[in-house]
């Protein structure tokens, strides 16, 4: 039985290393994608994980495959294909660590996942399903997924899913939005940013915001991450908001979903259904969590910089 399993991207990110002796941005090769970062968070902290994708037959593919397996993560879902090259992804770093992205993904193998490549009964014998849209943007990964995460609802399985819209991997906003509310159809968790909230709710009002995507999607737990300043969270009618910490940033790929992790991670620890949760329990996991994603940007990259138990404890119990 595996405690999360997750669908989508893996790939290549490309970290802005210094620079050379002219000059010129030296960039470094480090794994990552949504959905893999996620699950290398879990598996580090001990819990059985498996991903499902597609990758390129090629350089890149075969590294990702063996960073996973390094990582812990169940590979049986992987897919290789020669008719498309694995995706790659640029980062671009800002003066406070903060990133934006140049996806080479024209297409990229990750989009290429087909519904017959979905191993089922992989997905029957877990606790936790969990996606992305950006698995979402183009057919024949947006039906995959869909099919996937159907079918994992069908069998009782926790469904975790972060919107994570990246406007550039979308023909049009109509397309996103559209794709995203068909997502947050079947999502028990949502991992979402300010300005996801906004673009889906049609406001920056969290209370407001959070309201609206509960009474119109159901979603039980919502998390709205908030960068430095921690994260407001929504179960159901009740609301709360837990400050960050303050670390010294130097890279902020992969916090969101080293967040994720940390909540996933309590969900299972916790072995309750989400609505027993009381609010003391929510306001120690989003803390946590919290914890987690300020430790995953003081390094480089996404699935390296996810941090140990013992230092996120240390964090977590420093400031408490």
């Amino acid at each position: 039985m595996f405690d999360v399993i997750a669908l989508g991207e893996v790939l290549i990110d490309f970290t802005p290393a210094g620079k050379s002796e002219t000059g010129e941005v030296r960039f470094e090769q480090n794994p990552g994608g949504a959905p893999a970062n996620v699950l290398s968070g879990l598996a580090k902290w001990g819990k059985r994980t498996a991903f499902i994708g597609k990758v390129g037959n090629d350089q890149f593919g075969h590294y990702l495959n063996s960073v996973l397996q390094k990582n812990n993560i169940d590979t049986s879902g992987v897919v290789f294909t020669d008719d498309v090259n694995t995706t790659l992804a640029f980062v671009h770093l800002d003066e406070e660590g903060d990133r934006t992205f140049s996806f080479y993904r024209n297409p990229g193998a990750d989009m290429m996942i087909r519904e017959s490549e979905i191993d089922l009964e992989i997905l029957a014998n877990s606790r936790i399903f969990h996606f992305g849209s950006i698995s979402m943007t183009h057919e024949p990964s947006a039906s995959a997924t869909l099919k996937a995460v159907t079918y994992a609802k069908e069998k009782g399985l926790l469904i975790s899913y972060d919107p994570n819209l990246r406007l550039s991997l979308w023909e049009d906003l109509n397309q996103a939005k559209n794709m995203i509310e068909l997502g947050l159809k079947f999502a028990d968790i949502l991992k979402i940013s300010e300005e996801e909230l906004e673009f889906i709710s049609g406001t920056k009002d969290l209370i407001k915001g959070t309201k609206f995507l509960y009474d119109f999607f159901h979603t039980k737990l919502i998390l709205v991450t908030l960068g430095s300043e921690g994260c407001f969270y929504r179960l159901e009618e009740r609301v709360g908001r837990c400050n960050g910490f303050e670390v010294e940033a130097v890279d902020t790929t992969g916090a969101g979903d080293a967040f994720l992790a940390g909540i996933l991670y309590q969900i299972i620890e916790k072995k309750q259904v989400l609505s027993s949760l009381s609010l003391n329990d929510l306001e120690q996991m989003v803390s946590f969590a919290n914890a987690v994603g300020a430790l995953a940007t003081t390094k480089k990259g996404a699935i390296p910089a996810m941090p140990s138990l013992e230092d996120i404890q240390g964090l977590y119990t420093r400031s408490i």
